[in-house]
C-alpha cells in the first residue's frame, strides 16, 4: 500500500491540475469578451481621384481604358463605382468605342462596366462605316467581349439616321446591332445599307 501512495498521489495531482486548467480556460473564455464577427457593409476601402485603369492582352498591348474624376472601391462584393467614367475599347482587329455617363460601377473582376445617367456609347467612323452613337439612361460593357446591351429604352445615331427602341445589344466585332422594340426608325437616303432597316437587326 505504502508503494501504490505516491503513484495514487500522482494521479490525483494530475487530475486536479487537468480540471484547474479546464476551469481557467472556461473562465477566461466567458470573462474575457471577445470580438464580434466583423461586418461585411458596402463601405469604401479604397479611392483615387482622376486616375487611369488599363487592360491588355497577353502581349502587353492596351485593349481597354477606364479613366473618371473619382473612384471607389467596395469589398463586400469588390465592385468599384466611378464618377465622370470614360470606357474605351482599344482592340486592334476593332473600331475604337468610347463609353461615357454621369457614374459607373465596375465589376466581376472588370468584365462589366455599368453606365449610368446620360449613358452614350460612340463608336468611331472607320473608312467604311459612320459613327454610330448609342443613347440610353443605362449601357451595360462587356470589355472582354467587346459587347454592349441595355433593357432601357435607346437611341440609335448613324449620320442622319436614327433608330428608337427598347432594348438593344452591339456586337463592337461582328458591327452588328439589334433592337429588340423599335418604336421610331428614320434612315436617311444613301446612308445606311437597304438590310439595315431592319429593327432588330442592324449592322452600322
Amino acid at each position: 500500500m505504502k508503494d501504490r501512495l505516491p503513484a495514487l498521489t500522482s494521479f490525483a495531482l494530475l487530475i486536479a491540475l487537468a480540471g484547474g486548467t479546464w476551469w481557467a480556460a472556461e473562465y477566461a473564455q466567458q470573462a474575457v469578451p471577445l470580438d464580434p464577427p466583423r461586418r461585411v457593409t458596402h463601405e469604401p476601402d479604397a479611392w483615387a481621384s482622376d486616375f487611369v485603369l488599363l487592360r491588355t492582352d497577353i502581349g502587353g498591348i492596351p485593349v481597354n481604358r477606364l479613366a473618371g474624376t473619382h473612384m471607389q472601391h467596395f469589398p463586400d462584393d469588390d465592385s468599384y463605382e466611378v464618377d465622370h467614367p470614360v470606357a474605351t475599347g482599344l482592340r486592334a482587329t476593332n473600331p475604337v468605342t468610347i463609353g461615357t455617363a454621369r457614374t459607373a460601377v465596375m465589376d466581376q473582376g472588370g468584365a462589366r462596366i455599368t453606365l449610368r445617367g446620360d449613358a452614350h456609347l460612340r463608336r468611331l467612323a472607320d473608312a467604311e462605316r459612320a459613327e454610330l452613337n448609342l443613347y440610353s439612361p443605362e449601357l451595360i460593357i462587356l470589355p472582354d467581349a467587346d459587347r454592349a446591351y441595355t433593357d432601357h429604352p435607346t437611341l440609335v445615331e448613324q449620320g442622319r439616321s436614327q433608330m428608337r427602341g427598347k432594348g438593344m445589344q452591339y456586337d463592337n466585332s461582328s458591327r452588328i446591332l439589334t433592337v429588340e422594340s423599335a418604336s421610331q426608325v428614320d434612315i436617311a437616303p444613301n446612308t445606311l445599307p437597304q438590310r439595315e432597316t431592319e429593327p432588330r437587326a442592324a449592322q452600322p
